[in-house]
């Protein structure tokens, strides 16, 4: 069963989020928090699986909670999702770069959801269906913390090649056929990739891919 944490100020999208959720045979909603504070609070006690964060709630904010959520080794088992009322969100990319695994436009289907939480419980990045390959390249042009090309030196070549592909956005099916390898052989590429670099994630291993420069903006391959 997967277990999520809603963290929403407006109870309305809260009681929304949890009547879907709720309903699916393997999901469940093991608490709600209204702002950032109670968020954190119901993560160290709950230790859910996901966490619905919205970006701008009050006392602390949903990229201020995710720092510290992402922050606690405790805690790095917890996946967080960041909502968003639009696409464009400045704080989105500073939120992956944060320890987010994703995020959603709050207007996103039911269904993709759904799809949403069981998909950053296996480890894949999450980023809205409107949300294209040329934002994120957007927002990794405008790092200001860029990261040493030289981290790429412990990869292998394949490696290398593996981790531009992710980078614009491909998934392990798709990286698959580019390689003419199988899936389980992609993924495996994918995960040795993350161990090397200490990515908490798939979507820090696009950060990484940006800011190392091994992928730069504007490749959509």
């Amino acid at each position: 069963m997967i277990r999520v944490l809603l963290a929403d100020d407006q109870s309305l999208v809260r009681a929304g989020f949890r009547a879907l959720l709720d309903a699916q045979p393997d999901i469940e909603v093991a608490g709600e928090a209204a702002d950032g504070a109670e968020a954190l609070a119901a993560v160290r006690e709950l230790r859910p699986d996901v966490v619905l964060m919205d970006i701008r709630m009050p006392r602390l904010d949903g990229l201020a909670a995710t720092r510290r959520i992402t922050g606690e080794p405790a805690l790095r088992d917890v996946k967080v999702v960041m909502l968003t009322t639009f696409e464009l969100d400045e704080y989105v990319f500073e939120a992956i770069r944060s320890g987010a695994s994703g995020f959603l436009v709050k207007d996103t289907e039911p269904e993709e959801l759904v799809r949403a939480v069981r998909a950053v419980v296996e480890g894949d990045a999450l980023l809205s269906p409107g949300v294209t390959r040329r934002l994120i390249a957007e927002f990794a042009a405008r790092s200001k913390q860029p990261a040493a090309a030289a981290e790429l030196a412990r990869l292998t070549e394949r490696e290398r090649e593996v981790m531009a592909l992710v980078g614009i956005g491909l998934s392990n099916e798709e990286i698959a056929r580019r390689l003419v390898v199988s899936p389980l052989t992609a993924k495996t590429h994918v995960s040795r990739t993350m161990v090397k670099l200490g990515a908490r994630d798939r979507a820090q291993l696009v950060v990484l891919a940006y800011e190392s420069g091994l992928v730069r903006p504007g490749w959509l391959g």
